[in-house]
């Protein structure tokens, strides 16, 4: 895989790279186990947010139901305290309920791209989760950071430009965490460091999707929020912040 070639439209999408202060105690060891929990939390996070745009904007009720059917064990697990399941025999399982279906091209162009996206997702999870069993770290519940709520922020609030918004955010986020893989990869060992190379090809084309969703349903161009989203990505990544996490900003 050509990586440098991969992630040059990434490092010219964002407004900023990470700060070496945050790779500098990412690196270190001993926070590891947060920082793959963290991991592991935000791909869920990513799939509930595909899910929710599929529900709220396009999918009917049978559909919608058949989307929190895959998500619910994962949820249970992470945010219930409810056992731990067999995650590969859930996998195995994703795409076999009725999906979502309209006749409208973009809303098909949505369900397309964001069901996708919920089983890469989803499937990244339990690959975090099993390097985590490997190396006997223990899945421990911590709190979110403030990344998402501040990008999130600035959403508008009429519709579709609403909806224009949660798509360029969503770019914003897969695009810093295909950046973060890159910038971690060279400091963590070469089991970890394959990983994290592994992700960056379908991290990428998840931001590229985002926003040829957002610019499909805009009459006008995006770039100025696109300009304004990246402005505000960029002062929480360069900021201090005090919660160490995979999206956090500067280490208070």
């Amino acid at each position: 895989m050509n990586y440098p070639q991969l992630l040059a439209p990434i490092l010219d999408f964002l407004h900023c790279p990470t700060p070496d202060a945050w790779i500098e105690k990412a690196r270190q060891p001993e926070n590891l186990p947060l920082l793959l929990t963290d991991h592991m939390i935000c791909e869920l996070k990513a799939a509930q947010t595909a899910m929710l745009l599929i529900r709220k904007y396009v999918a009917d009720q049978r559909g919608g139901e058949a989307l929190l059917s895959w998500l619910k064990p994962y949820e249970s697990f992470t945010y219930g305290g409810g056992p731990e399941p067999d995650f590969v025999a859930l996998h195995k399982r994703i795409g076999k309920s009725v999906m979502p279906h309209t006749e409208d091209p973009w809303g098909q162009q949505l369900i397309d791209s964001m069901v996708l996206l919920i089983k890469e997702e989803l499937h990244h999870f339990w690959q975090v989760r099993e390097v985590m069993m490997k190396r006997d770290i223990p899945y421990v519940k911590i709190t979110a950071s403030r990344y998402a709520r501040g990008l999130i922020r600035d959403l508008r609030t009429w519709e579709p430009q609403r909806l224009i918004d949660k798509l360029i955010c969503g770019a914003y986020i897969e695009a810093r965490s295909c950046e973060r893989f890159a910038a971690l990869a060279p400091h963590v060992d070469e089991e970890l460091q394959a990983f994290y190379l592994s992700l960056l090809r379908s991290e990428a084309r998840h931001y590229q999707d985002y926003l040829t969703l957002a610019q499909s349903i805009s009459d006008d161009d995006i770039t100025p929020r696109v300009r304004h989203f990246g402005d505000v990505e960029a002062a929480l990544i360069t900021t201090p912040d005090s919660e160490f996490r995979f999206h956090s900003g500067v280490p208070a």
